[in-house]
């Protein structure tokens, strides 16, 4: 028979039973359960949809011999159907088992991550889960990677800050049931839950700060553009110019990797020529605090703002202005929805996005030098 996590219809007329073995046999057309957030498929239920035996399933899945060809062949469309995964901790599905929750972030070195981080596991300790990090360091592929490993270990559910931007591997694992929410950046080609932070708002806030203040010539410096927030923030950017009638020029837009090196460069070169800069914006918190060592050695004031707030931004002479986003409410909100999806009371994947707010503590009201 087929186990009670089966994701099929018992219901359903066109499952039938072999007279000889006594399977439950379902055939290629036969429905899935149509729950978004549904049961995961077992061993059984691949063998019940291959005709055989769980043991011969299991000798598939584990690479040992005595398997036909033919007899692997249908077990492993019968896997391809179901999108089934391999338990490699089987020992914990026993009654009682500890409930877990994969968080894939993109840098667990990012400060930024922290409360985050911290957030999602006072959530889900509340229910009673066990939380286990991994970071994707911004490859795609080490996340999906790492995202379906958490899955082959059966975790319940998974917080994503995504790394690449085609989440179509995940489809199968949502479908059987592991509950998902992407964090800070939405999922690419699948339709799934997202908590986000107004990174165009934000932006926009922030150059009109540096406008409202004197300034005309405003430099950008962003992280790769491909990154959502990295082409939110610039939209911004360019909003805030565009509403206050300023004219942008190309050479005041840098963006690609955070990596100081490639930061200092971008600054350097905004703050030199015959019509420098008198302000900068920076995208991130790892670009802010290049930018601050940039300026620390600059002859002239130049006014700055960083999205993200950072650890004694407040302690400088002058203080940095900020958009501070509020990590925590961004991990708190995406965990709390996660363990929603998990006691069944979400159905329909939603957008949500946090406000920022903006921070002014000295380095963002500086008046133009010239």
């Amino acid at each position: 028979m087929l186990d009670a996590t089966s994701s099929y219809n018992p219901m359903d007329r066109r499952i039938t039973v072999d007279d000889r073995t006594g399977q439950r046999i379902v055939p290629e057309t036969a429905r899935r359960s149509e729950n978004r957030y549904g049961n995961r498929p077992t061993m059984k239920d691949v063998a019940a949809r291959a005709g055989v035996g769980l043991k011969t399933v299991s000798r598939v899945v584990n690479g040992e011999s005595g398997v036909t060809p033919d007899t692997e062949r249908r077990v492993q469309e019968a896997i391809e159907a179901l999108g089934f995964r391999r338990n490699d901790s089987a020992r914990v599905l026993r009654k009682g088992r500890t409930a877990s929750v994969g968080l894939v972030l993109e840098d667990l070195a990012d400060p930024f991550y922290g409360p985050l981080s911290r957030a999602v596991e006072e959530v889900a300790r509340a229910h009673g889960a066990l939380l286990i990090n991994g970071s994707s360091a911004e490859d795609p592929d080490r996340e999906q990677e790492l995202v379906l490993a958490l899955c082959a270990r059966r975790v319940d559910g998974l917080v994503v800050i995504p790394a690449g931007d085609d989440h179509r591997y995940l489809e199968p694992e949502i479908k059987a049931g592991v509950a998902t929410v992407f964090v800070d950046r939405p999922a690419g080609r699948i339709d799934a839950d997202v908590v986000l932070s107004d990174s165009f708002g934000g932006a926009r806030d922030g150059i009109a700060h540096l406008i409202a203040h004197g300034h005309r010539r405003i430099g950008f410096i962003g992280d790769m553009p491909r990154i959502h927030t990295a082409a939110e923030r610039l939209r911004g950017y360019r909003a805030a110019m565009e509403d206050a009638g300023i004219p942008v020029e190309e050479s005041w837009i840098s963006l690609g990797v955070t990596d100081p090196e490639r930061v200092r460069r971008a600054a350097e070169e905004m703050l030199s020529g015959t019509t420098p800069v008198t302000a900068i914006f920076a995208g991130n918190n790892r670009v802010t605090v290049t930018v601050v060592r940039v300026l620390a050695e600059h002859d002239r004031p130049v006014a700055l703002v960083g999205f993200d707030d950072f650890e004694l931004a407040d302690l400088l002479d002058p203080g940095v202005t900020v958009i501070a986003q509020d990590a925590a409410a961004l991990g708190r909100t995406a965990a709390e929805r996660l363990f929603r999806q998990l006691d069944g009371s979400l159905i329909t994947p939603e957008r949500i996005e946090l406000p920022t707010r903006l921070i002014a503590r000295g380095s963002g009201e500086l008046a133009p030098a010239d």
